[in-house]
Order: C-alpha cells, then sequence, then structure tokens
C-alpha cells in the first residue's frame, strides 16, 4: 500500500517540526492583549483549566473571560479568516467549523455559569488604541457587576448561619 498523495512542500519529519513550532499559548497577539490589560491595571488569570474552553485571559472578580482568536483558526468574518488554503478545501473547512462549534459551546457554557465572555480577534490587534479603549469599557462594566454568590463553592463554617 502506498501513502497518500499529498500537496505538502515538506516531508513528513519536516512537517512535523514546523508543527511542533506553532504555540497555542502565549502568542503575540495574547501578549499584546496582556500587556493593555496591565497597563489599565487590570489583574487576570492565564489559561483557566477549570472554566470552559480554559479562556487566554479570565478575571475571576469581575467574571470575565477573554478569549484570543486568531482569524483563520477561527473563521473570523476578515480578509484572513474568509481565506481556505486550496489545498485539502474540505479537510481546512471542517477544521474551521469544528473550532467555531467548541467557541459556541464553551460561549454557552461560561454565560450559563455567569461569566460574561469576550473575543478578541487577532485582525483588532492592529489598532491598539481602540483596543485599549475597548478594554477599559470592558473593565468599567464589569467593576459595576455585584460580587458572584460563592455560597455553593465555599460553605460556611460549622456553627455558623449562612
Amino acid at each position: 500500500m502506498t501513502a497518500p498523495k499529498t500537496t505538502d512542500v515538506y516531508d513528513r519529519a519536516k512537517r512535523s517540526a514546523v508543527m511542533a513550532r506553532v504555540k497555542s499559548r502565549d502568542t503575540k497577539p495574547e501578549l499584546l492583549l496582556r500587556r493593555l490589560l496591565t497597563d489599565l491595571g487590570a489583574r487576570y488569570r492565564l489559561h483557566r483549566k477549570d472554566l470552559p474552553g480554559s479562556p487566554d485571559v479570565a478575571m475571576p472578580g469581575r467574571r470575565l473571560a477573554i478569549f484570543v482568536h486568531g482569524c483563520f483558526w477561527h473563521g473570523h468574518d476578515c480578509a484572513r479568516g474568509a481565506r481556505v488554503p486550496k489545498a485539502n478545501r474540505d479537510y481546512w473547512l471542517a477544521k474551521v467549523g469544528r473550532n467555531k462549534a467548541r467557541d459556541a459551546r464553551n460561549l454557552a457554557d461560561l454565560t450559563a455559569a455567569g461569566w460574561r465572555v469576550e473575543a478578541v480577534w487577532e485582525c483588532q490587534m492592529k489598532d491598539q488604541a481602540a483596543l485599549k479603549e475597548r478594554l477599559a469599557a470592558l473593565l468599567s462594566e464589569a467593576s459595576h457587576l455585584p460580587p458572584p454568590d460563592r455560597s455553593a463553592v465555599c460553605p460556611p463554617p460549622d456553627g455558623a448561619e449562612p
């Protein structure tokens, strides 16, 4: 049995090495977002595995989760996100479709748990001033939210009334 034909310009070992270098954490857009949030005085946690979708940035006190989405990988409706590779087109359409479905599930799960969810797209990083304004508005809105009910998570000590 012969290997299936591929249009890949790299051999299998080189393709593996290239793909191993593709990061899913601490990407340039993610680092930029974190720098802007720090400049605004925000405190946050990274990649909380206990939350659906493991948001790139989570602010538990504000109940705010932020995802940094790459336009291509998450199917944004911009020039980069609308581009579909010519090679293996069906695979890429299905892949991006699965990513979008997963994003929708994570959004629904986080919202149901009482979190506000925001997505920052890779293409929005170009205008840093506008992004910083948007983040400042998000932080301002989130600071007016009532504190989360922790009674289910932290029961009162023995003998104390709830």
